[in-house]
């Protein structure tokens, strides 16, 4: 048979069309004839095409993403960058970079009662499924739905895992198919233990830390073996949200969050009434005291990451750093910046603020970079060059002593007129008055910027900027007339720096923050020898600087600062009221206070002795309150320096 033939057979015979006019044969009219169509045909046939392709391309996705599933071998194995803890000088940690694990704790030395706490808040149901828990995810899903808003979560702590673990936080389908088919996997692998051991040792729990026994390290200062009650709580609490409920950034959340840990153990039936009532007690006892770690401690801690390279070189290995900061005259300094500019900042256009305190020695006890580390990582107090007015002056002043000037010489305040390349500079006082004849005590006294110009040019700008040099400032000078008052840029802890030689009595003074740099095994890397780094400046000439920066505060544009001991300082104020500093110390702390905007617009009459001097004054009086009272040296017999034969004379010295 012929293939045509053959195909005609198997189609269906062809209806008759009726002709034109009716049936021949019934003797009817012939009509054409008409099929009712159902309504819609072309969308059915659409949604089974659909249905059809769009199940194949589903099956093919769920396959193809099954057989890409990560490998499940080295669970255990693992890569992390290097891990530095950053410590204050009674051992609180201040910073952490880098991945921070502890060890890895076997189920067995896992407390019991950090195991129930994790399975009493995350998964209840741990021990009863194979890896995926539907009911525990319907019963989520009803729960977020009621709540309008995602109050639960269906995971399982082995799809935790393997989010964790294997796979990204990303919220997709695909996703959380592959988190429910690696979690099968590792039940199918790994026993109930092994997962919960794993889970612990690798989960993220804030601050840097992964891992339990990190975190306890953390927050506790114990191994995660040692865990209490209340402590197990506090670190099931964590789960959660590790970055919220951290015990060092919110305290009283992060006990409010413990003690529902505590009530769903109970709920879950690992703890009785009473002994839920002891925990939550014994939870009130661990916390209590606990503060929020200051966040302007980040400003100090990133200083001193920048320097760990130049003490061991490249940091391959956990490392643990102690430094010289003070963490309660942190939070002074905190409170004082705050307390001023909160009240006073807005009303005077004055937006950000610095503060530097150091030891006569050099070491850094506290520095306040910014307002807000959250919103500005930028250090003002190491980064930022600002002009530093008339604080500059401690330079012009200490080259006019060591020229033969006294406080007592007798200078003139008039109108001053010094050529420059392109004309003629002619500096006024900030009052725009002049006193005529006064001592130079008067004129550092009140500030008088003619006189400070006068002794610039007598002893010569190269004299000025190699005393700055001498002092620790590193910024670029350039020698034109107006450094006298203060035109050149500096930072805020070269110039406390350079105060500080005056606390020292004239001793070279380098700023330092690091005091040791152990591995976290406890072998030592650095550790800080005493630098006898020689004297820079004469008793006598601290002596009698001392005395006219006493007499700022005293008599002058300092007074705002006054703290009821002896103290030394000067005010400075640049041109439009861009700049306002505070520089002052006491024999046993030096602190430096800087006040202004980021974008250098001027702020409304702020001077040096108004919000400086105040935060000063604010941050002084509460670090120094247990500190006994000690005068400050204004005299010392005349004593040649290292690099001179012998001591030089003092003629008598003409007015100017």
């Amino acid at each position: 048979m012929r293939l045509p033939h053959f195909i005609k057979k198997l189609l269906p015979a062809k209806r008759r069309k009726p002709g034109r006019g009716g049936n021949a044969r019934e003797g009817k009219p012939k009509y054409p004839r008409y099929r009712a169509k159902p309504p819609l045909h072309w969308f059915k046939r659409l949604l089974r095409r659909v249905i059809l392709f769009g199940g194949l391309a589903l099956t093919l996705v769920l396959l193809w993403s099954y057989l890409t599933l990560p490998s499940i071998d080295n669970l255990n194995k693992f890569t992390k960058t290097p891990s530095i803890l950053i410590k204050s000088e009674d051992g609180q940690i201040i910073g952490s970079f880098g991945d921070l694990y502890g060890d890895y704790i076997s189920f067995d030395e896992l407390p019991s009662s950090l195991v129930d706490a994790v399975i009493a808040t995350e998964d209840r149901n741990f021990y009863h499924h194979h890896g995926v828990d539907p009911l525990g995810m319907l019963r989520a899903a009803f729960a977020d739905i009621r709540a309008g808003h995602l109050v639960q979560g269906g995971s399982t702590i082995t799809q935790q895992v393997a989010k964790n673990v294997f796979l990204t936080s990303e919220r997709s389908f695909i996703r959380k198919f592959k988190e429910m088919m690696l979690a099968i996997k590792l039940e199918r692998r790994f026993g109930k233990q092994d997962i919960m051991s794993i889970y612990l040792n690798r989960i993220y729990l804030g601050a840097g830390s992964f891992g339990v026994d990190a975190a306890a390290h953390r927050y506790f200062g114990i191994s995660a073996r040692e865990l209490t009650l209340s402590e197990s709580a506090v670190m099931a609490g964590l789960l959660k949200a590790p970055s919220r409920f951290a015990p060092t950034s919110n305290p009283a959340l992060s006990r409010k969050r413990a003690e529902q840990v505590l009530l769903n153990m109970e709920d879950a039936g690992y703890l009785t009434k009473t002994q839920t009532g002891k925990a939550r007690a014994e939870l009130a006892k661990t916390m209590n005291g606990r503060k929020r770690s200051p966040q302007s401690t980040l400003y100090f801690a990133d200083w001193i990451m920048d320097q760990i390279p130049d003490y061991i070189g490249n940091v391959q290995q956990d490392l643990v750093v102690t430094t010289t900061l003070r963490p309660a005259w942190q939070s002074i300094a905190e409170k004082a910046i705050n307390d001023v500019m909160d009240k006073e900042g807005e009303s005077h256009d004055a937006e950000q603020a610095a503060l530097l305190s150091m030891t006569p020695d050099g070491a850094v006890r506290a520095m306040i970079g910014g307002r807000s580390y959250a919103e500005s990582q930028y250090n003002r107090a190491t980064q930022a060059l600002r002009q530093p007015g008339s604080s500059f002056k401690l330079f012009v002043y200490l080259a006019g002593l060591e020229s033969g000037l006294t406080p007592s010489s007798m200078v003139e305040d008039k109108p001053v007129s010094v050529p420059i390349y392109n004309g003629v500079w002619r500096p006024k006082n900030y009052t725009n008055k002049y006193l005529g004849e006064i001592t130079l005590k008067q004129a550092v006294t009140n500030s008088v910027n003619t006189v400070a110009v006068q002794v610039a040019q007598r002893v010569g700008t190269g004299r000025v900027i190699t005393m700055a040099r001498r002092l620790g400032i590193t910024s670029d000078l350039d020698p034109v007339p107006s450094i006298a008052l203060g035109a050149t840029e500096v930072s805020l802890l070269e110039l406390t720096n350079a105060y500080a030689h005056l606390a020292a009595d004239g001793a070279m003074v380098y700023p330092y923050g690091i005091v040791k740099i152990d591995t976290s095994k406890g072998e030592p890397l650095y550790v800080r020898e005493e630098s006898g780094g020689g004297r820079v400046l004469r008793s006598d000439i601290v002596g009698m600087m001392n005395e006219m920066l006493m007499s700022v505060v005293e008599n002058g544009t300092g007074k705002a600062a006054r703290i009821g001991r002896p103290i030394a300082g000067k005010t400075g104020t640049t041109s439009d009221y861009r700049d306002a500093w505070f520089m002052g110390f006491t024999p046993h702390l030096v602190t430096g206070v800087w006040v202004g905007n980021d974008d250098n617009t001027p702020m409304k009459k702020v001077t040096g002795g108004m919000l400086p001097a105040s935060i000063w004054h604010n941050y002084m009086m509460a670090a120094l309150a247990s500190t006994p009272v000690k005068s400050i040296p204004t005299g010392g017999a005349p004593e040649p320096l290292p690099w001179q034969t012998q001591t030089p004379a003092y003629p008598q010295q003409p007015k100017f």
